[in-house]
């Protein structure tokens, strides 16, 4: 129903299909084709890109991405007039703006499953498969089994979807590959009683789960969304959920009662522990708030529930650190600006970014220039180097807004109890 292809895939994509067709080339139904530059437009800010002479090739991937979207007369969602930003990041575009429930979605992104909180499957694709899919409206796959993540109970204050994630990123069954290659179908209460941008959490994340995609059957929630979203309305229909007594590979419940605000170590998302039990303070060098994971409306009314805490108590961010806050699309930015976030923004002293996947990438202002610096950061993952030389801990939204004002890793329960 849709396909989406980002900057650093376009160039390769065109290449293929110009050398297999030549001038006969002619894609399949390309108003089903979306285009975006949203990886590099703070590549000019990046110490690893400036450095390494990197922005040259920067500039030759836009150049063969425009040619392409230009050749074919395809939607493209690019930078923003000034030179710094875009209009979003692809697949958090898509789920505001494009999916449906019941689609079929493919793209070039390994987080393409965030949209799958819609009710859709959507999935990631490398070039060789993108390409064929443009020319022929398909992609081959083997149909995945599918593993139910129910979720039951309520979650404490300041617990959110991406604690949910680092709570089975840490499980062992997961950390052993139970879920490689398969469909995670988030489902029961708790996960109807979340929002879309929540869900849209949990979805994305199946990339680090290690699985196929993500879904979450569409519900009233659903409807609000597209409907608050693009002011459309949508009929739900019977088959767009799971059968009575459908079967799966494998159940895990987990009670959302019990969960407290997570973290995961650095080197891996899958290093999840309780921030509670660390065995000891963890300065920061730098707070960063953004990426798909983390740069949606409900992400930024945690930071800001926690900056105006702070912000009514003349607390501001730590001078010794460093915080980034990084909109993931311009509908998010217009979002805040309406509610009147800015003005809390900077009465903390926090950095506000355009869209753009930025630090998430190592592509722009959130990453470490240092190996002895320290970032807690709400992205999707935490590899080595992800985020420049230093150490990368993965924290929700609320986490890393606490941890700026307090100069170390902690939750917005416990700057509360500090600062009370």
């Amino acid at each position: 129903d849709l396909r989406f292809i980002h900057d650093i895939y376009t160039a390769m994509c065109r290449f293929m299909l110009h050398d297999a067709f030549g001038d006969a080339l002619a894609l399949r139904d390309p108003g089903t084709i979306v285009t975006f530059e949203d990886h590099y437009s703070y590549a000019h800010r990046s110490q690893a890109h400036v450095t390494r002479g990197l922005l040259p090739h920067v500039r030759a991937l836009s150049e063969a991405h425009r040619a392409f979207v230009a050749e074919h007369g395809l939607r493209d969602h690019g930078y923003l007039p000034g030179g710094e930003g875009s209009e979003g990041i692809s697949h958090a575009l898509v789920a505001e703006r494009y999916a449906l429930p019941g689609q079929l979605i493919v793209g070039t992104d390994s987080h393409t499953p965030h949209s799958g909180a819609l009710g859709c499957l959507a999935f990631g694709v490398g070039t060789t498969d993108m390409a064929n899919a443009m020319v022929t409206g398909a992609v081959r796959l083997r149909v995945p089994e599918v593993l139910r993540i129910e979720l039951r109970g309520r979650p404490p204050a300041g617990v959110t979807a991406k604690d949910i994630v680092l709570h089975l990123l840490a499980r062992p069954l997961l950390r052993a590959g139970a879920g490689v290659g398969k469909v995670f179908e988030f489902a029961g209460p708790g996960a109807a009683a979340l929002n879309t941008d929540e869900r849209t959490t949990l979805c994305n994340m199946t990339a680090e789960l290690g699985g196929f995609t993500g879904i979450v059957a569409p519900d009233a929630e659903t409807i609000r969304f597209i409907r608050e979203r693009r002011g459309a309305d949508f009929a739900l229909e019977p088959w767009m959920c799971s059968d009575p007594g459908a079967s799966y590979a494998d159940t895990i419940d987990v009670d959302l009662a019990l969960l407290t605000p997570m973290v995961a170590a650095p080197g891996d998302p899958g290093r999840g522990m309780i921030l509670c039990e660390l065995p000891g303070p963890v300065r920061i060098d730098i707070a960063y708030g953004g990426s798909c994971t983390a740069g949606k409306r409900e992400d930024f009314d945690r930071y800001h529930e926690v900056l105006a805490w702070a912000a009514d108590r003349q607390l501001k961010v730590r001078e010794d650190v460093t915080l980034l806050l990084q909109f993931g699309t311009v509908a998010v930015r217009d979002y805040c600006e309406a509610r009147g976030y800015m003005d809390t923004f900077a009465r903390v002293g926090a950095e506000i970014l355009l869209p753009s996947c930025g630090a998430c990438a190592n592509c722009g202002p959130g990453t470490s220039t240092r190996a002895d610096q320290v970032t807690v950061s709400a992205i999707n993952r935490n590899f080595p180097g992800r985020g420049g030389p230093g150490q990368l801990w993965l924290a929700s939204p609320p986490t890393v807004a606490a941890s700026a004002i307090a100069g170390e890793l902690v939750s917005f329960e416990t700057l509360k109890a500090r600062f009370s």
